[in-house]
């Protein structure tokens, strides 16, 4: 009924800055942020079903089926477009939940991407960027598939090109609320706008940080030390922080000096998604 499994890749994002620039009525965040992919992040197995079937292959323990944005996306993207064929799916898990990396609308961006192929739709990207943001806020930035820009509620996006960059991310050991942290009485609401020049002269922090460092003193802690070495950030709501290095033997010189109670890694910027050629 399925065919071969086939591994598909669904890199982490790092924001290089986010703002956030206001309020709506309807309670949702005004913000401004750089998303950046980075060429470190999970493996989504995909199967074509000629049954229609959607199927997880694995359980994730915490992570009941209902909710994974992988099966999720699946079912989205056959019911919008009425398609007979199924999938079976299978996640190799990297990216820390809660961590700030886009792990899971990632993990949804690139179902819909694989399955746009493999499935024969050919839907365009701005269709496919429409059903992401049905999933979630952050998955249509993966299906836009470039270092991007972004406004309103993270839904504008204008590509940005930026030079070549090395990442030391850290990975503190806790998940971090977005929710609560965005409902958090003592986070900025009113940072004025920035534009595209003002983040290219070195303009732009996360508004988030501050909130964060408060409530969680291991992410604290990380930047802390992180900090030693240059202008450490906090991606997202965080958990995991970020150094941005101009080349790869500067950033594992610095994660080589990791304490061993941290965890982190080493990552590129990535230009474009893996994928990005899965749409038009």
């Amino acid at each position: 009924m399925a065919n071969e499994l086939k591994p598909f890749s669904a890199p982490a994002k790092l924001n290089l800055f986010l703002h956030v620039t206001g309020r709506r009525a309807d309670g949702y965040h005004l913000l401004q942020s750089v998303f950046r992919f980075i060429d470190y992040g999970d493996t989504v197995w995909i199967a074509v079903r000629e049954d229609g079937l959607i199927r997880r292959l694995e359980d994730i323990p915490g992570v009941p089926e209902e909710r994974d944005l992988t099966i999720r996306a699946a079912r989205l993207l056959k019911e919008a477009t009425g398609c007979g064929l199924g999938a079976d799916i299978r996640l190799d898990k990297q990216l820390p939940m809660g961590g700030g990396l886009g792990g899971g609308s990632s993990d949804a961006a690139t179902v819909l991407l694989a399955l746009n192929r493999m499935w024969k739709l050919d839907l365009n990207r701005q269709r496919l960027q429409e059903l992401a943001l049905r999933l979630g806020a952050d998955v249509p930035v993966f299906v836009f598939g470039q270092t991007a820009f972004a406004e309103g509620v993270g839904d504008i996006l204008k590509p940005i090109a930026l030079p070549v960059a090395w990442y030391v991310v850290l990975v503190p050991p806790i998940g971090v609320s977005t929710a609560d942290v965005f409902a958090a009485p003592e986070l900025t609401r009113n940072t004025a706008p920035l534009k595209i020049a003002d983040f290219l002269s070195g303009a732009g922090r996360n508004d988030l940080q501050p909130v964060v460092e408060t409530r969680y003193p291991e992410v604290a802690r990380h930047l802390a030390w992180l900090g030693k070495f240059g202008d450490a950030r906090m991606t997202g709501s965080g958990a995991c922080v970020f150094l941005a290095m101009p080349d790869e033997i500067q950033a594992q010189a610095v994660l080589r000096k990791l304490p061993p109670d941290m965890h982190g890694f080493v990552a590129r910027g990535l230009d474009r998604h893996p994928l990005f050629d899965f749409a038009s």
